[in-house]
């Protein structure tokens, strides 16, 4: 009634009187939808028919602490407190402004001392709990969280908090005796159940876990966070047909996502599935069309099957999405390799290096392509660069072996075939995979059979 009176108002330019109750409940409701604009006017017009009203004054600093006008703000609320000293609502806005400017500790006394005016301290321990987040006292945090959970066990904004204050200091099994007791007052609290199984997949009680989660889905059947967990942990316990049907209820109970699809993907992946799983990839990019993951692991499947031309498809667009990402750079060059595409190759491997990417790997495959088509003088650049970094790795010096001997240099040569055999003598055949003529080279044998008999 009042708030249909008050928009009539607007509407005709008529001025209707209404009492201060009145105005505090349209201005909430304006608050409370996101209408700042109408919060702020009807504010104005309140205070205009009640002027010394400090419910209405406190609205308005709440206005301006929003819009960020702080010295305002504190300006009225140096009134108020000239007029009403013992107002819990002045020691909140003013704990909320040094708050703001993260003074958090200023904040914490203010609020404290507010204890001993208001009627309800619920709201302040949970405004002194937030105080000492910010300060990551997380003992302090949580003792003030766990307050409001005594007055209240259904507040699931502090039982969240408390959780997380466990998690931040990774004291699961300290987390795991409060919710225990908690759930001995609340047993039936799916909210409860679903984070004592996520405390207990963390310390990796898969089994306790699954208990949790199937308890909270049996107290609430619509409760799409407990089957998600409950499906991640049956994963865990290798039982994937059992986790498919868990993530397949998610999609009934609301709307498809690309996670569940993904995660569904994998479970037949693991299954060996594989054509269910390209289905779900599918479904999952579909859905989520920038969800690079998705399409890396089609890549993945289709490089498995050896459909390289499909791999390179789907391998494109991850690139697309992040093309900063060494791992889709290394797959696109081990595709191309397969394609005989071998500038597309080295390309890739230089990219990969280029954004930072300097695994022995990528070296090693990069030279090893430019040794395929003949480049030798950019191959022994590339692994002398490497071996700065890499200095006794024998990958390094059984390719640098190869190419000096190649190159007539026999001396460095077996320089470095001599320091390969010393860091590993197993892996020599690289010499004879990448080298075939020089591994056949007698005297090579010869220092290679002496090392061993050495």
């Amino acid at each position: 009634m009042s708030l249909g009176k008050f928009e009539s108002m607007l509407k005709t330019n008529n001025v209707y009187f209404f009492d201060a109750t009145e105005f505090e409940s349209i201005i909430q409701h304006y608050l409370n939808i996101g209408k700042h604009s109408l919060a702020k006017k009807a504010i104005q017009l309140g205070l205009e028919q009640h002027p010394n009203n400090i419910a209405l004054t406190l609205l308005r600093v709440e206005i301006y602490i929003f819009e960020g006008k702080y010295e305002s703000a504190i300006s009225l609320i140096n009134k108020i407190e000239a007029i009403e000293p013992n107002n819990d609502e002045v020691f909140i806005q003013k704990a909320t402004i040094l708050s703001k400017h993260k003074k958090h500790t200023e904040a914490i006394g203010i609020l404290t001392k507010s204890l001993e005016f208001v009627e309800d301290p619920v709201d302040v321990w949970a405004m002194i709990g937030m105080e000492y987040l910010y300060l990551n006292d997380y003992d302090n945090a949580r003792l003030n969280f766990a307050k409001c959970i005594d007055v209240d066990c259904e507040d699931y904004s502090s039982l969240y908090n408390v959780i997380y204050c466990f998690e931040m200091q990774e004291d699961y099994e300290a987390s795991i005796s409060f919710l225990n007791k908690y759930i001995d007052r609340n047993p039936y609290s799916e909210v409860a159940w679903h984070q004592l199984g996520k405390q207990h997949f963390e310390l990796e009680n898969y089994e306790e876990a699954l208990k949790a989660f199937e308890y909270a889905v049996l107290i609430d059947e619509t409760f799409i966070g407990g089957y998600l967990e409950k499906a991640k942990t049956l994963e865990k316990l290798s039982s994937y047909e059992e986790a498919i049907k868990n993530y397949l209820i998610t999609l009934e109970l609301d709307d498809p996502t690309a996670y569940v699809y993904i995660r569904v993907g994998e479970c037949y992946e693991k299954l060996e599935s594989r054509g269910t799983a390209i289905e779900y990839y599918k479904k999952a990019v579909y859905e989520d069309p920038l969800l690079d993951r998705g399409w890396l692991l089609l890549t993945n499947l289709y490089c498995e099957a050896e459909n390289y031309h499909k791999a390179i498809y789907y391998i494109n667009k991850a690139l697309q999405i992040d093309d900063t990402n060494p791992l889709y750079w290394r797959k696109y060059a081990e595709i191309n390799i397969h394609l005989n595409f071998y500038d597309e190759a080295i390309k890739a491997f230089k990219t990969c290096i280029n954004i930072g990417d300097n695994e022995l790997e990528v070296y090693l495959g990069l030279v090893d392509v430019l040794l395929f088509l003949g480049d030798y003088e950019e191959s022994l650049e590339i692994l002398l660069k490497a071996r700065r970094t890499y200095r006794e790795f024998a990958e390094i010096e059984y390719r640098l072996c190869g190419i000096f001997i190649v190159h007539n240099k026999r001396d460095y040569g077996f320089q470095h075939l001599s320091k390969g055999l010393q860091i590993d003598y197993e892996s020599h055949y690289v010499i004879k995979d990448l080298f075939p003529a020089v591994y056949r080279i007698q005297e090579v044998q010869s220092f290679i059979e002496d090392f061993k008999s050495s």
